[in-house]
């Protein structure tokens, strides 16, 4: 592996820390919903992403582009799993999740597959900068799938979400 590698290896590595800590641990232990909740980190990793993609697009080739979206189609299905695998019920007159063992499973083979189609672009001989600049992403998308499930089955079960975590309007 020259340096590209190593630096792209370290990045899916710091990656799945981020996810871990901030999305998977959170989701294990429970939260409240709120529509912030649910948009936020997403909508930021889309704009970073979808930016640094767009950059990146121009000198991709062929295999890498090819590459990028298999692993978008297959974090997509993974994101809308994930999603029916969260407990919902309702606490303290909001809806409330909790990410159950299938979550966690999902989660470790969202990780492994990104780290998969890294692997593979590499040997392919296909890890050009459009490899580590969809990071954020195809990371964004498979959130923000799996939290539009969620909140799609939230609002199918008729329960209450608030708008902010600070707030106590709830959002009907």
């Amino acid at each position: 592996m020259g340096n590209t590698s190593s630096a792209t290896v370290l990045l899916y590595v710091a990656i799945a820390a981020f996810v871990f800590w901030r999305v998977i641990l959170k989701q294990l232990a429970g939260s409240t919903l709120s529509v912030r909740s649910l948009w936020l980190i997403p909508v930021i990793l889309l704009a970073i992403g979808g930016s640094s993609t767009l950059t990146a697009l121009p000198t991709a080739g062929g295999t890498e582009i090819a590459l990028l979206g298999t692993d978008l189609v297959v974090l997509t299905v993974l994101g809308v799993i994930r999603g029916g695998s969260v407990a919902l019920s309702i606490r303290d007159g909001l809806a409330f999740q909790k990410g159950t063992a299938l979550t966690l499973i999902l989660w470790l083979v969202t990780i492994g597959v990104r780290v998969g189609f890294g692997v593979l672009g590499s040997q392919l001989d296909a890890s050009g900068p459009l490899t580590s600049a969809s990071i954020w992403l195809s990371v964004g998308l498979s959130i923000g799938i799996q939290n539009a499930v969620i909140y799609a089955r939230v609002r199918k079960l008729g329960l209450p979400v608030a708008a902010d975590r600070q707030s106590a309007r709830v959002d009907h």
